[in-house]
């Protein structure tokens, strides 16, 4: 017969005192919000200005071999890595037209001339045909500007405005790399603050509507506030250490937000339900510190988790996601510990103050008849647990199987908006110009080789399939740099193909191969490489995490389950839009036919973590009702009822944060936003609502079972809200 934990049914004890950790930060509050505010203003000075210190690259893999042969050949054949082109359009005339060729050799010269740009070549100059348009009306100039990202953009800004627009018979247009990553750094600035001053009224009112009390509702919006400018400080000291993308950015604002309002939220409502029952503020306090600062701390180590994750990849712009992220949540959880017990105390009763919907609140938060609905709707689901087991799992399932034809690419221009002039150029070059022009593979040989060596590589390289036309070599010394124009576009199947090709034959020397597919492969490479320890990392301790919340065996392993699969919409949606080009009309965005390889991985741990956030909630209340009766349908009727309608407020506050950020006319922003804001509400309203107490029926009282060595485990060192009765001493190291 199966051993399962049945704890006896114990009468409610009287309220405990409050304890250490309440006592330490409700001694002085209104010093402790005194010191936040100094602190949060200090925040403010260090992370001014953060967003001009963040890069906009950080895809690439810094030890792979095309790493390696892209930093090689900058120095040792700086001519050859063009950052920056000039389109130039000479209208109905030809390019080899001799006023338009005049006037396009005099920008050539003018650019050759500017401080920080070198390597300046053109069409004019070479006569290359991949450098003129197929039509004959537009050619390019090349160059590349030095420098980090930063310097590089300052050195575009300078120059951009002398040669964009009408000189003489051209019109130029300007473009490249540096341009690309530029004019993205600038939209995302500008985006951002954009979905702030969508976001936070919207957020207002919704919190109004949830509390009723505008006082109330102001608390969560002061923890995020305090969230998001203390990890702005925190990004910008790193910079000083290490690159960060500005990508992070748009995480640190949406988690700021979410998180600090889940907390907040959680925490409030429960303050509010003990003031309900008579205690008085700081007793209130206590208990709300007891029991929901408790699942708060658990909640923000699994997000915290998730998020530390993407630190085993070596790409900055995953590990920049996991430095914001984990410095976001951290820092809210520790605002909703530490300054808003501090902020309740003061306010008192006070905070169901300017109550804008007294009537209805009373009826819905006082009494018996709170989330009737919820367990209503926990009830039926019990009932019918096999069907809506089944029928959820078939639903997830269903909507996650257009991932299965996922196609994996870079971040090029048309993360831009398609009026975007860098977006325009590239455009042009990939629809009229022969060939790809910067597409192609490009090799670095080092070791010294004779002429004839040379020759003989070149003819392999030209003998393969794929390939149509080799140029080189240029040789410096004992290297020696080749470029290889393939067939098709630059990152297809078949350019991923020559890649292996290339790196398979065998030269007397050592022979790197880099460009846009190259990096894309060893990209692939990488993420493959580190998704198994990632995601073994997030499993393991998301486990313990929750067997210490719980004390149940299974628990942990249906979480893991669950929340992995509450996210197949979303992996389903962003491939079904975003690279296949559904809605990309209406959502205002250019499809490339594939999914920046990163950003699956950056997916995944956001949604895990903030699904396992949720999972937590509605755990820990159902936790504490066990504890409480030992009535296992009881207990999750209990939770549903008490969590449904909060978690559930919490995931629509948080997907109107995340739909904010998806409004950023980067594609890659808004697929993480929108796909982030639909995995969050999959999963508060099916997987917590539908199939979280379906499964925990099905699975009954041997959901909480433990084998005997581990409940000894779990009640030495587990924690969960309204646990029964432990010594003061354990109590005390748990911060109660």
């Amino acid at each position: 017969m199966t051993e399962v934990n049945t704890p006896p049914p114990s009468a409610d004890p009287a309220p405990p005192r409050p304890g250490r950790y309440t006592r330490f930060v409700t001694a002085r509050p209104r010093l402790s919000l005194l010191v936040a505010l100094v602190l949060t203003a200090l925040a403010v000075l260090a992370g001014s200005g953060v967003a001009d210190r963040l890069g906009s690259g950080g895809w690439e893999d810094p030890g792979a071999e095309s790493t390696y042969a892209t930093k090689a050949l900058e120095h040792e054949f700086p001519d050859s890595q063009p950052n920056l082109l000039l389109l130039v359009d000479s209208g109905r005339a030809s390019v080899d037209d001799p006023a338009v060729a005049a006037r396009a050799r005099d920008l050539a010269a003018r650019l050759a001339g500017e401080k920080g740009v070198t390597g300046v070549g053109s069409y004019w100059q070479s006569r290359s045909p991949a450098l003129r348009a197929k039509d004959g009306h537009e050619a390019l100039i090349a160059a590349r500007i030095t420098g980090d990202d930063n310097t590089m953009g300052r050195t575009l800004d300078r120059i951009a405005p002398h040669y964009r627009g009408a000189h003489g018979p051209v019109q130029v247009k300007v473009g490249g790399i540096v341009a690309v990553r530029h004019e993205m750094q600038t939209v995302i600035k500008e985006d951002l603050t954009r979905a702030e001053a969508i976001a936070l009224p919207i957020t207002l009112v919704l919190l109004v509507m949830v509390f009723g009390s505008a006082v109330a509702a102001l608390l969560p919006l002061g923890i995020g506030i305090v969230a998001i400018l203390g990890t702005n400080a925190v990004l910008r000291g790193l910079t000083a250490f290490t690159d960060v993308s500005v990508f992070a950015l748009n995480l640190t604002t949406a988690l700021g937000l979410g998180l600090a309002i889940d907390y907040a939220l959680f925490i409030v409502r429960r303050y509010r339900e003990e003031l309900s029952t008579g205690a008085d503020p700081l007793t209130a306090v206590g208990a709300t510190l007891r029991t929901a600062g408790r699942t708060v701390l658990f909640s923000a180590l699994t997000v915290a988790v998730s998020l530390a994750a993407m630190m085993v990849f070596p790409q900055y712009f995953l590990r920049s996601f996991a430095y914001a992220g984990m410095a976001v949540v951290l820092l809210a959880a520790a605002a909703a510990l530490i300054l808003l017990p501090a902020a309740l105390v003061l306010l008192g009763h006070r905070v169901n103050s300017l109550d804008l919907r007294r009537l209805l609140r009373r009826r819905r938060d006082t009494g018996p008849a709170e989330g009737r609905a919820w367990a209503r709707a926990a009830g039926l689901v019990m009932r019918r647990a096999p069907l809506f087991a089944l029928g959820t799992t078939v639903l997830l399932v269903t909507l996650g199987l257009p991932f299965l034809g996922v196609k994996f690419g870079t971040a090029d221009d048309r993360q831009l908006p398609s009026t975007a002039e860098s977006h325009v150029v590239q455009q042009h070059i990939r629809e009229g110009f022969p060939g790809s022009p910067g597409g192609g593979l490009e090799i670095l040989t080092e070791g010294r080789a004779t002429d004839a060596q040379y020759a003989a590589y070149k003819q392999q390289l030209a003998a393969l399939p794929e390939v149509v036309h080799v140029e080189g070599p240029l040789v410096k010394d004992d290297a020696a740099y080749f470029t290889v124009q393939p067939r098709g576009e630059a990152v297809d199947d078949a350019a991923q193909r020559l890649v292996g090709d290339v790196r398979a034959l065998h030269t007397p020397f050592d022979a790197k191969v880099t460009g846009t597919a190259a990096v894309l492969v060893d990209t692939k490479h990488a993420i493959a490489e580190r998704l198994p320890w990632a995601a073994a990392f997030i499993a393991v301790v998301t486990l313990l995490l929750v067997f210490l919340l719980t004390g149940s065996v299974l628990i942990p392993v249906q979480a893991v389950v669950l929340n992995a699969l509450s996210l197949t919409a979303m992996f389903g949606a962003v491939v079904w839009v975003f690279q296949d080009g559904h809605l990309s009309g209406p959502l205002g965005f250019t499809s490339a036919g594939s999914i920046e390889t990163t950003l699956p991985v950056l997916m995944f741990c956001v949604a895990f973590g903030l699904s396992m956030d949720y999972g937590v909630f509605l755990l820990s209340r159902i936790k504490e009702e066990y504890d409480r009766t030992g009535d296992h349908d009881a207990a999750v009727r209990h939770g549903l009822q008490r969590t449904g309608g909060l978690i559930t407020a919490a995931a629509v506050i948080l997907a109107v944060v995340m739909v904010a950020i998806g409004t950023s006319r980067v594609t890659n922003t808004k697929m993480l936003g929108m796909g982030i804001a639909l995995a969050v509400l999959m999963d508060a309203m099916v997987v917590r609502s539908l199939l979280v107490p379906a499964i925990m029926r099905l699975t009954g009282r041997a959901t909480w079972w433990a084998p005997a060595p581990l409940r000894r485990f779990h009640e030495r060192f587990g924690v969960s809200e309204g646990e029964p009765a432990r010594t003061e001493e354990v109590k005390e190291t748990a911060g109660v």
